[in-house]
């Protein structure tokens, strides 16, 4: 299994801010950035402050995918 943070502190309960996933990445150099972005598209998001916030599963299951180098199964889908 892939070294994935579970304990990145975000400001929002919810989850990460822009801000936040682009640090976050930073300890991922060699990740696969399309399928980390692939694994984001269409999952739900919520906007506090007037910044999106990303769920931390859904961060956490797009990190996988992307250190991974694999599209997100169809049972990781929510």
């Amino acid at each position: 299994m892939s070294k994935v943070k579970f304990n990145f502190k975000t400001k929002n309960k919810e989850g990460f801010v822009k801000s936040e996933i682009d640090t976050l990445l930073k300890d991922y150099p060699n990740i696969n950035m399309d399928k980390f972005n692939s694994a984001l598209m269409g999952n739900t998001c919520m906007m506090v402050d007037n910044e999106i916030v990303m769920y931390h599963r859904d961060i956490e299951k797009a990190l996988r995918c992307g250190i991974e180098n694999r599209n997100l199964r169809s049972w990781e889908w929510d």
